[in-house]
């Protein structure tokens, strides 16, 4: 069975339990770091300013660096697929990306930064032989994921392998996480939460403040109507703060984005997942104690 056939939960040997659930989530963990040094080192952010974008903020690389595999689409397909962004923000940075220049060279660019940012961070370790073993792994997951309506993970995983181990965790590090968001974004969609609700909802639960949500581009008076829609359908108070309905239906969000994200690691089996697990702690470290990453996020790492 190729990656592109569909195949179901109870195909890929039924639906996950609770224990399974929670390495899913582990493994999320593990791999997110890896893959968001892509946003943040000053290796990929150096490759894009020799392209010509603007990096001294995030957003102005941000876009193009995510949105490449695609190829060049414009705003309203990157807001779609991105989805909790404001649709103001990706035009603004979205308008004028490919003229600067082409998805082609942005995909050059970021192969090149990460090439450079994990030699960094992991110095005579990128050559060791525990990064080539996870490396495999996580390919073996990433080359599993069934890409059927998941837009940013088909485009990355169209992508061709790079031949150096450390990049291709990094490819599946990054094939990996958005076919978790794109699921995630299913979720939302069942859920009845439209992009900004989605952000007001998650921050009236602890996961991050309403100062980070308010980095993704929502006017004051948008994320106040989309709170007044949250409390009048009793899932957030007048103060923005989650009341159990709204606690409960986030909980369904984040159980049912496990669940969608399962398949790969079902198809891993345990022995290799939790040998992935082993292998990944060590570099996991190293991106985190880099001071690299933020240390609040929108994703809720650890809060939900």
């Amino acid at each position: 069975m190729s990656k592109h056939e569909h195949r179901t939960e109870d195909e890929a040997g039924g639906a996950p339990d609770a224990v399974e659930l929670t390495r899913v989530r582990q493994l999320w963990h593990l791999l997110e770091p890896l893959h968001a040094v892509l946003y943040y080192a000053p290796e990929v952010s150096e490759e894009m300013a020799a392209l010509g974008y603007d990096t001294m903020e995030r957003w102005p690389s941000y876009f193009p660096l995510r949105a490449a595999p695609l190829g060049p689409v414009g705003a309203e397909r990157v807001t779609s697929a991105f989805y909790s962004f404001s649709p103001r923000m990706v035009a603004e940075h979205m308008d004028s990306a490919w003229a600067t220049a082409a998805p082609g060279a942005v995909l050059a660019a970021r192969l090149r930064g990460i090439d450079r940012a994990y030699h960094a961070l992991f110095g005579d370790r990128v050559n060791s032989p525990e990064l080539a073993e996870a490396a495999a792994l996580a390919r073996r997951a990433a080359e599993a994921v069934n890409t059927a309506g998941r837009p940013l993970a088909a485009a990355n995983a169209e992508l061709g392998w790079p031949e150096a181990p450390h990049l291709q965790l990094w490819q599946a590090a990054m094939i990996l996480r958005e076919h978790r968001g794109d699921g995630h974004i299913a979720a939302l969609l069942i859920a009845g939460l439209d992009p900004v609700e989605s952000l007001v909802s998650f921050a009236a639960i602890g996961a991050a403040s309403v100062e980070r949500f308010e980095s993704r581009g929502w006017s004051a008076g948008e994320w106040e109507s989309a709170r007044e829609r949250l409390t009048a359908r009793g899932l957030v108070d007048e103060h923005g703060e989650a009341m159990d309905a709204g606690r409960d239906l986030r909980h369904r969000v984040e159980h049912h984005t496990d669940r969608l994200a399962a398949a790969p690691w079902q198809l891993l089996g345990t022995a290799d997942v939790t040998r992935l697990a082993d292998l990944l702690g060590d570099f996991w470290v190293a991106v985190l104690s880099s001071g690299l990453l933020p240390s609040e996020t929108t994703l809720g790492i650890g809060k939900v």
